[in-house]
């Protein structure tokens, strides 16, 4: 039976003697992790390993340092800094003054608390953090889980469902056997090895709702998939004892096609009506009574149904539909389809299971993850994505020649040439999970699927594949990558709606042992100068100068972040800790202030998946909505009693931090087409991203806010910031680090007496090949500008020809009695 997550933190924890024990520290992290051979840390480079070893994966747990508690005064420094533009004068200075209250009174005393909770244990957030997540009670379709939308194989053969399918169950099972024998190299950044906790948490384990909150579960041992095709359960082992692969791509494939003609044999109509993976979407309290529902009654298969889902190592997602679009792609991948067809629904929605982490495959081969996200991050699924999509790559590449390289440093013995008894107890034939569908459940999965239904519906999706380029060009201009993106969310938004908002980017602090992220808080005052400027009437140059301080503002808050030294993470569990003495001393003291008691970290409906921390809120406290949409708070007490909520968390700061209107996650390499999440406020945005060398790709979700017109904005933004970086340059240079230095060294070749023979250059301006003149920079711009719409915003272009015209001088009155003929229409008299 699965173990609860809960066993196993309280396992690691008994590893963990001393916090500050001496031996942990990056530093020796990264001496036991060379230790071993070059082989087993980058296997791909040498791809013949037969003295591999096991325990390179997790080598370096125990000596990873501990993540640091911030100090308290710094920490209540970058809050107030983080507020700064996102409050008026008089909010601003009411915070100022619940937090010198704060620092005065309660603060101190939480901070120590706060240390010595996290004596002895992996990190002083985790549970809290765990506990915020498990505690949510709404759905977690659209509200916790995000997903991933892979590239097309490469291979046209693999670009059919079974085929691709096949294909990824294959490399993904070899993934999860290098987990498992601790072969997997571990996550690096700049040779420092992260923490890979997570990875031990990605299979076989699930989402279990109990009537009082959540519980992870897993199966260590799991050696089964379960597919759904239909709604239509199936499951059939894949590995054996010792995690080898006990079937081939082929028999995998053919598994597949049994299902997938098994499954049509069922009308969908009459397939919907037993999807009982719809109840996975249902509220979580809800979803727990009916599971209990569905394994109450005595000879029913329901329960042993459940565990062989609960267990598996992960969902395969068949869908019988081929969506075309990007937003229809990710919003298949994110919440799946809902199309009613004489009142039933056939919607690829009720073909999930979302207390597992699935890989969908369409019936054209497009395929992507959704997954659970309370135990892993997005970084750590993005490594799985990667390395199945590069073994598909080298498998197809071995096929061609043997000698070609292996992802693995180990692979299982070829199914095909072992003995049968070496494979145990196994069964390869696909089985199909037969529920009893009482009428209780019956009704229960028809409303469930009209909520579901109402969800999707009120949930939007657009999608940005801005090719005109990319990472290789930002560096170029002297920009980090994702401060650059960061920027051009925050001016797109102020262009649509003339406000900054509270921005959330998660930073990853995986350099610390049991490290999760922090949050990167993107609006600072760098970035208020930098869009106010450059939606005004000023020189490209300052825009550009603004933009830079901007971008090396975000880049040093995302450093601090990764260290550790945020203040959202803090003010956290400084919030919990306090929730936590609450409950300590009795509910009765705290309902007798007049504040809720309910849990020590259990979150309000804004619940972000990135963030459990932002649903926080201010509970006990009544907040209002202004004309202005300002919150207005009462002014926080100076009296403390002995439950008097700290200042700090009573006061309209707290909310306002927490409501994150544009959520951002930067995540993806080139094996992802998108990424991306649903919203985590009723009038905000979700905003998933990844930079590549030469691209940009964004989907954007919003309840209706929009969301095209949103994404329209940040791509006419991109292409404007490009122009003024242009016009600021300066001429000659190379825009484009990659560029060929082939061109520097045709104009250092003297000149040829015979070179008019050669042919005139083209685009050339004194003999110099890629310059333009002024006048074609002109035109260039000019035409740039009649891509860009809207208002008239992006006025440079503009203000640059109307500037010229005034120099020109003005018109004589004939030009202007002849320009004025000409404009309109001219009607024809005959036709009347």
């Amino acid at each position: 039976m699965p173990t609860s997550l809960d066993k196993s933190l309280a396992s690691a924890d008994a590893h963990i003697s001393d916090a500050n024990e001496p031996k942990r520290s990056n530093g020796a992290a990264k001496e036991v992790t060379q230790a071993y051979s070059k082989g087993e840390k980058t296997p791909l480079a040498s791809h013949t390993n037969p003295k591999s070893k096991p325990g390179i994966t997790f080598a370096a747990q125990d000596k990873l340092a501990q993540l640091p508690i911030p100090e308290l005064e710094s920490t209540c420094k970058k809050y107030l800094s983080a507020l700064k533009h996102l409050q008026t004068i008089r909010e601003h200075q009411n915070t100022e003054d619940a937090i010198q209250e704060f620092l005065r009174a309660e603060g101190p005393d939480l901070q120590e608390r706060l240390k010595k909770y996290a004596t002895g244990k992996s990190s002083y957030i985790e549970q809290f953090w765990y506990d915020s997540y498990l505690n949510f009670d709404n759905p977690v379709v659209l509200n916790l889980n995000p997903f991933f939308l892979l590239e097309d194989d490469p291979t046209p053969a693999r670009n059919n469902q079974v085929t691709r399918a096949a294909s990824l169950v294959v490399s993904a099972l070899s993934f999860v056997r290098a987990v498992r024998k601790e072969e997997l190299p571990p996550d690096t950044l700049r040779g420092q090895p992260l923490c890979m906790y997570q990875y031990s948490r990605l299979f076989g384990t699930a989402r279990i709702p109990t009537e009082n909150g959540c519980q992870i579960g897993q199966d260590p041992t799991a050696k089964h998939i379960v597919v759904l095709a239909r709604g239509q359960f199936y499951w059939f082992d894949v590995l054996d004892d010792n995690s080898d692969l006990i079937m081939t791509e082929k028999d995998v494939a053919l598994n597949l096609q049994v299902i997938v003609d098994d499954a049509v044999q069922t009308p969908i109509h009459e397939a919907a009506k037993g999807a009982v993976g719809v109840l996975s979407t249902e509220n979580r309290k809800t979803w727990s009574g009916l599971r209990d529902v569905l394994s109450r009654d005595e000879g029913s298969n329901n329960s042993d149904c459940l565990n062989i889902v609960d267990s598996a190592l992960f969902i395969l997602c068949l869908d019988y539909t081929e969506p075309t679009t990007g937003a229809d792609l990710c919003m298949n991948m994110l919440c799946g389809s809902s199309e009613v067809e004489k009142g039933v629904q056939i919607g690829t929605c009720t073909n999930r299971w979302y207390d597992k982490m699935q890989i969908i495959v369409c019936k054209n081969g497009s395929a992507g993850i959704n997954f659970e996200h309370t135990g892993v991050d997005g970084h750590t699924v993005l490594r799985f994505a990667s390395d199945v999509y590069t073994d598909t790559i080298l498998r197809f590449a071995r096929s061609i020649n043997g000698q070609a390289p292996s992802l693995w440093a180990s692979s299982s013995p070829d199914p095909s040439k072992r003995d049968p008894s070496s494979f145990g107890d196994v069964s390869t034939t696909p089985h199909k999970l037969e529920w009893d569908m009482v009428p209780e459940l019956s009704t229960a999965l028809r409303f469930a699927e009209t909520r579901l239904a109402d969800l999707i519906n009120q949930n939007e999706f657009q999608t940005l594949d801005f090719m005109q380029y990319g990472k290789n060009y930002m560096t170029s201009q002297g920009f980090s990558p994702d401060a650059f993106v960061q920027m051009a969310f925050q001016a797109a938004y102020y262009g649509l709606y003339g406000r900054v908002e509270c921005v959330y980017e998660p930073a990853m602090t995986k350099l610390y042992h049991h490290g999760r992220t922090e949050a990167v808080r993107s609006v600072t005052v760098e970035s208020v100068d930098f869009v106010t400027t450059f939606w005004g009437e000023n020189p490209p140059a300052q825009k550009i100068e603004l933009l830079k301080k901007a971008c090396e503002k975000h880049t040093a808050i995302t450093r601090d972040c990764a260290k550790a030294q945020g203040h959202d993470r803090h003010l956290y569990a400084l919030f919990c800790v306090w929730q936590r003495s609450i409950d300590e001393e009795g509910a009765e003291a705290a309902i007798s202030n007049g504040m809720d008691s309910n849990g020590y970290s259990s979150p309000q409906d804004g619940l972000s998946e990135r963030d459990p921390s932002s649903a926080i809120g201010s509970p006990g406290r009544t907040s209002m909505l202004s004309e202005k949409g300002s919150v207005n708070a009462p002014s926080p007490t100076h009296a403390h009693s002995a439950h008097a909520m700290p200042t700090i968390f009573a006061d309209s700061g707290w909310d306002k931090i927490n409501n994150t209107i544009l959520s951002t996650s930067n995540c993806g390499n080139p094996s992802l087409r998108q990424f991306g999440f649903g919203p985590t406020s009723g009038d905000g945005f979700g905003i998933g991203y990844i930079i590549k060398d030469g691209s940009v790709s964004i989907c954007a979700s919003s309840k209706h806010r929009q969301t095209k017109r949103f994404v329209n904005a940040i791509e006419q933004y991109f292409l404007e910031i490009r122009k003024l970086l242009k016009m600021t340059q300066r001429r000659g240079t190379s825009s484009d680090k990659n560029a060929t230095k082939a061109r520097e060294a045709e104009e250092l070749r003297p000149k040829s007496k015979r070179m008019k023979g050669r042919g005139r250059l083209v685009g050339a301006t004194d003999g110099k090949p890629g310059i333009l003149t002024p006048h074609q920079e002109e035109s260039a711009a000019a035409s740039d500008d009649e891509d860009l719409g809207g208002y008239g915003f992006f006025d440079a272009g503009m203000l640059r020809q109307a500037l010229k015209a005034s120099q020109e001088g003005p018109e004589r009155p004939s030009e202007k009695a002849v320009a004025r003929r000409e404009v309109g229409k001219k009607l024809r008299l005959m036709e009347y």
